[in-house]
């Protein structure tokens, strides 16, 4: 079952979650509340999202009025300036995003942590607050304070989770990167920051496979030559060089808990870009608007509620990390997950989701792909009963994998497809109990998110690919970046094409009923005879061919306006057979037929300007360590770029990762002219 995704698409209801699901759901009591204390009533989502943009303060009083955020300081008013990006929210209030995290009943359980390096971990939050009380000590000690950066090269481990929440109470800023990294990679991001507090773990276990990161820690304290203290995290085999123990920071002491009160737009954490494009850019996120949206994303839209379990499996790297610990807002426990998601089978997540009685589950659309192709029935082997949600994100669900989770579950579980990105640490569009699920498609944009689809004029397009812009502001847009003092690079990032308009960089469509389809990123958008298509498009059709594991298409454009080069990469499924690094219509991988299913399977799903003119057979896809596949610079490579250079840039473990692709382009006679 597939649903069109090129011109005039259809538009189907797949299922709407039970009766019991939406009238128990916290966005249930939502509406109720506004009914009671605003006098506000809506006959549907649509009616309820047109108000919370249209009325922006009225809408983000009530997330901060029902969610009970604790200011310090009242606001002197919800939003200051209309024209983006200078806008201010809850200008005067004063609070702490970690003290919404600790506020919860101290016997309930906040932290579940699983590892291939050490045995499980479970804190309960009056021992994730004890923990955090003597950690905040410690780090004042050392002379941490308000706009400190305190940097972490941590797993995702309760330490890292630990030290963040002390750190942020003293008003610090935090930023993270996963030991997966490279020293490389991490200098080009922490180093921009100029960072005081420099936490290290000497290695870890990647399922049965030790991996030793002493050497890349040396190289990170010989880097970051502003680092005050490198505090070493014992975790693993492998002793690290530090001067601090953690040990010493996280000793007993009679300081109390309390939590430093900072301005709401006070730096709360950096997130930092994939750097597919050139240097990662610095995000900066702020207290409150982290906070506001977090108890908006996770309460109202994943249903989250005291006593709940979130899994969801991420690294320290990832924009997803922020939000997994923003499960503690809710009274809900996080499940960590540390190493290899996929040790030692496939089916280990469905059984630690079936062991830790998961309310929310969040599966990537591979992963999805992944046990659907294997024939795996996980609620039929596992008790998932406990779970309300499953969230799906990281790039776009097949139509296919739509049926599928939903023949899994049934009316019973909210299927909540989303996207949004690093940039605004949430998602632009989802779904909620009270959506409809629509096949292949995300339900729509999020309470408080004006998101829209622009043609090149600026004007909203509907059933037509757009640019993804968000008109009006929200709380979890940046601050900035960091050290872009004159705030040019951040308006070039965001409102270079629709001035006072946020453009996200994606290809979208939406429906008439609100529903989207995100088509790619737009600057990898496949311009093919005067038509923008996304690359999206092609892999939805092309990764549902049994033949095919994985798939990535570039476009070289012609410089006198022609058509162009279309390519479309493929990784044979196993037992297809192939020659990495040759054409497909040249390779022994039965190339006559496997060609002509993949052209004529693209032709009728989509259109014949999508069928490419090569189809070229590799060993692998290049992707992020969050899994975005690396198409601008596979691109990039294919124009002339240094395949070494730019995969050091995109942190990949492999610095030969690229090189496959710049072969084809040379032996293709594709690479421009010097």
């Amino acid at each position: 079952m597939t649903v069109p995704a090129h011109g005039g698409a259809a538009h189907e209801v797949l299922y709407r979650p039970a009766a019991v699901v939406r009238d128990a759901s916290v966005m249930a009591q939502f509406l109720r509340w506004l009914e009671r204390e605003r006098g506000l009533s809506f006959a549907d989502t649509a009616t309820l999202h047109a108000w919370s943009v249209r009325e922006l303060e009225a809408f983000w009083q009530s997330v901060w009025d029902f969610f009970e955020v604790r200011a310090h300081a009242a606001p002197r008013a919800v939003l200051s300036g209309q024209a983006m990006p200078g806008v201010s929210w809850f200008e005067g209030a004063e609070l702490n995003y970690a003290e919404h995290c600790l506020r919860h009943d101290p016997g309930s359980l906040a932290i579940f942590a699983t590892s291939q390096t050490r045995g499980e971990i479970a804190l309960t939050f009056g021992e994730l607050a004890e923990q955090v009380r003597r950690a905040r000590a410690g780090l004042r000690r050392l002379g941490v304070g308000p706009g400190d950066r305190v940097v972490a090269y941590l797993p995702n481990i309760p330490e890292t989770v630990v030290a963040f929440l002390a750190a942020v109470s003293l008003g610090a800023i935090w930023a993270s990167c996963a030991p997966e990294f490279g020293a490389r990679a991490v200098l080009d991001r922490f180093g921009q920051l100029d960072p005081d507090i420099l936490l290290v773990t000497g290695g870890y276990r990647f399922g049965d496979k030790p991996v030793d990161k002493t050497e890349d820690v040396a190289a990170l304290r010989a880097g970051l030559p502003t680092v005050r203290h490198v505090i070493g995290v014992p975790y693993g085999e492998f002793d690290v060089e530090a001067d601090v123990a953690w040990a010493e920071v996280a000793a007993p002491t009679e300081e109390p808990l309390t939590f430093t009160p900072v301005p709401f737009a006070h730096p709360l954490f950096v997130l930092f870009s994939s750097g597919t494009t050139g240097a990662p850019k610095p995000i900066v996120h702020g207290h409150g608007g982290i906070l506001l949206e977090h108890l908006k994303t996770l309460g109202l839209h994943w249903d989250l509620r005291a006593g709940d379990r979130l899994l969801w499996f991420t690294t320290t790297a990832w924009r997803m990390w922020n939000t997994l610990v923003s499960t503690l807002l809710h009274g809900a426990a996080a499940v960590l997950i540390e190493g290899n998601p996929l040790y030692p089978d496939l089916d280990a997540q469905w059984r630690l989701a079936d062991r830790t009685r998961a309310s929310l589950l969040g599966l990537s659309p591979g992963f999805v792909t992944a046990s659907r192709a294997a024939g795996l029935t996980p609620t039929a082997t596992h008790d998932l009963s406990s779970v309300r949600q499953v969230g799906v994100a990281g790039s776009p669900l097949t139509a296919e994998g739509f049926v599928w989770i939903h023949d899994q579950f049934g009316d019973d579980v909210v299927l909540n497809v989303g996207s949004g990105g690093t940039d605004v640490c949430s998602a632009i569009v989802q779904g909620s109990p009270l959506h409809d699920v629509w096949l292949g498609e995300i339900s729509g944009a999020s309470l408080g998110v004006d998101a829209a689809a622009f043609d090149a004029d600026g004007a909203a397009v509907v059933d037509e690919l757009g640019e993804l812009v968000i008109r009006r502001p929200m709380p979890s847009m940046p601050l900035g970046f960091w050290g872009d003092a004159d705030g040019s690079r951040f308006r070039e990032a965001y409102f270079d094409m629709y001035p006072g308009i946020w453009r996200h960089g994606d290809w979208v469509r939406f429906g008439p009923g609100g529903s989207c389809v995100i088509a790619g990123r737009s600057d990898a958008t496949l311009n093919r005879g005067g038509v923008r298509l996304g690359t999206s498009e092609f892999y939805r059709v092309v990764e549902e061919l049994p033949d095919v594991a994985d798939s990535l298409v570039v476009h070289l454009e012609d410089a006198d306006g022609g058509p162009g080069v279309l390519v479309l990469f493929v990784v044979p499924a196993p037992g297809a057979g192939n020659r990495p690094g040759e054409s497909a219509v040249r390779s022994g991988w039965d190339h006559e037929q496997r060609v002509r299913r993949i052209n004529a399977a693209l032709r009728s799903a989509l259109t014949p300007r999508h069928v490419p003119d090569h189809i070229a057979v590799v060993s692998a896809i290049p992707r992020t360590k969050t899994g975005k596949k690396l198409e601008v610079p596979v691109k990039r490579v294919m124009q002339g770029s240094d395949p070494v250079e730019l995969a050091a840039l995109s942190s990949l473990d492999d610095p030969h990762a690229l090189e496959e692709f710049a072969a084809f382009a040379r032996a293709h006679g594709l690479l421009p002219e010097r």
